[in-house]
């Protein structure tokens, strides 16, 4: 039997103006995320469909969740192969195609992790751990367009 993990999140809107939705430009696009005993999570839509860019958005989450999950299975997988990290710092992007009708959909991901790791001989299984950390990663799992990953490692 599979195992179930739930996850629950309150999103509210606090962009009303005083006049609600009455045209595209009268209403903010803010939005708090709510996670039970967790800091709030103040976001809005990208700038360039009328977000504050002070605010995190939607499409930076979705990059962010991709390079998180992917660190903490690669950081998981490390201190099993004994291999010690020592840093990790990942510089992600996205690509998000917007169509004539207004939607939109990404069309990749880009993870470029520069770790250090203690020992040169690990460096070749070091990279191979990248591979295996994609493969086990729930959310690169759950997306339906291709994550690549650019690793680097050094000692």
């Amino acid at each position: 039997m599979k195992k179930q993990h739930r996850y629950f999140t309150k999103t509210i809107w606090t962009g009303n103006r005083g006049e609600g939705t009455k045209t595209y430009r009268a209403y903010d696009r803010s939005y708090e995320i709510q996670i039970e005993n967790k800091p709030t999570i103040k976001g809005s839509s990208d700038p360039a469909f009328l977000g504050d860019p002070t605010c995190h958005n939607p499409e930076e989450q979705l990059v962010a969740a991709l390079s998180s999950c992917h660190l903490l299975w690669y950081l998981h997988l490390c201190s099993t192969e004994g291999i010690v990290v020592t840093n990790y710092q990942d510089d992600a992007s996205g690509i998000m195609e917007e169509n004539e009708d207004g939607s939109g959909q990404f069309s990749e991901v880009t993870l470029r992790p520069a770790v250090t790791i203690e020992k040169i001989e690990k460096i070749e299984l070091a990279h191979s751990l990248h591979k295996k950390a994609h493969a086990l990663c729930f959310i690169a799992r759950s997306v339906n367009f291709p994550v690549y990953c650019e690793p680097k490692i050094q000692t």
